[in-house]
């Protein structure tokens, strides 16, 4: 706890809007790192909202010895087309980041009651923040989510949008059980408050899934979910992500993901037996469902998915895990 307090200590805002309304009702949190022309195109997409809800924007520089993002906040932020401020989080991570992101937002606007994520390759639909808000409002859900779609640049890609690693987890709007991202959500400051802080767990910081992992412990406490599939966010998928390689990457990570949620709870001898079970299940398991996903889908890439998976889930059991959001110090 106190290693974590001092690291909030060390936190500094760079920049900031000349003045901030204390009175907002909502705050879009932003974690940035090493995408500032990405950067740019998002935050224009807010600045666009058609909403007369009073906003504000929180973002968190996550390189701290380059903070390349800052300038561009600082276009948006001192020239008036947003309020809001940047802070830089110096310890670097997926989950420092976002807990900065939220953690500053709550302090510094105190009135407000939602709290709104978008990552920085990421652009809103004009209409994102209104049906978010309105959304919780109306529903009186502790979570809200809404889809991420995917826009590839080269149309021969086009067939990887039914992939499940770029597929949304739903299809209509309506309460659902859970959601799994938080590249497009909103949290209820009260949902913050049960959870209690650090909300998103800096072990996940370099594997990534802190967020299903978040979720997760929301759906154990009984939290409300509700999925609004006109809130439209889209990412532009570079083309080192469409490759075989990063795609099954991605399966590998995710069978890491869900085993390390589940290990989490599996507190005594008995429950961790019965997770490994459920591991090596997995694989005859994923067999099946790959034959059916070749049925449907007739691709061999997606219809591998539920094996990489299950595999990923298995090496996680033995320690071997892949961490994209490990980056070198130096800038590629």
């Amino acid at each position: 706890m106190a290693n974590s307090n001092l690291a909030k200590a060390t936190r500094a805002i760079v920049t900031m809007s000349p003045a901030l309304d204390q009175t907002i009702e909502a705050v879009v949190c932003v974690p940035c790192f090493r995408r500032p022309e990405h950067l740019r195109r998002t935050l224009r997409s807010l600045a666009d909202q058609r909403t007369d809800r009073r906003f504000a924007v929180v973002m968190v520089e996550n390189d701290a010895s380059a903070c390349g993002s800052v300038p561009v906040a600082g276009e948006f932020l001192q020239g008036g087309g947003l309020s809001g401020l940047c802070v830089v989080e110096p310890r670097q991570g997926n989950c420092h980041a976002i807990n900065a992101a939220f953690e500053a937002a709550q302090t510094i606007f105190s009135a407000a009651s939602y709290f709104l994520m978008i990552d920085d390759d990421e652009i809103a639909s004009p209409d994102w923040l209104e049906e978010m808000v309105r959304s919780a409002e109306e529903t009186g859900a502790d979570v809200i989510g809404g889809p991420v779609l995917q826009r590839f640049d080269d149309g021969v890609r086009q067939g990887l949008e039914r992939h499940p690693a770029f597929r949304p987890a739903y299809d209509a709007s309506g309460p659902v059980p859970i959601i799994y991202g938080c590249g497009n959500c909103l949290i209820k400051r009260s949902t913050f408050d049960h959870l209690g802080s650090p909300a998103f767990d800096p072990r996940f910081n370099f594997l990534g899934g802190g967020d299903v992992d978040f979720f997760t412990r929301c759906r154990r406490s009984g939290m409300k979910f509700h999925w609004v599939a006109g809130a439209v966010i889209t990412e532009t998928v570079p083309d080192n992500r469409t490759r075989a390689s990063w795609i099954a990457l991605r399966g590998l990570r995710i069978g890491a993901i869900n085993y390390h949620v589940q290990r989490k709870v599996a507190q005594t001898p008995w429950l961790r037996v019965r997770l490994g079970t459920k591991v090596l299940a997995q694989l005859p398991l994923s067999l099946f469902r790959a034959v059916r996903l070749y049925l449907t889908e007739r691709r061999t890439l997606i219809a591998l998915h539920p094996m990489i998976v299950a595999a990923g889930g298995l090496l996680a059991a033995f320690g071997i895990e892949p961490q994209p959001y490990k980056a070198s110090k130096i800038i590629s």
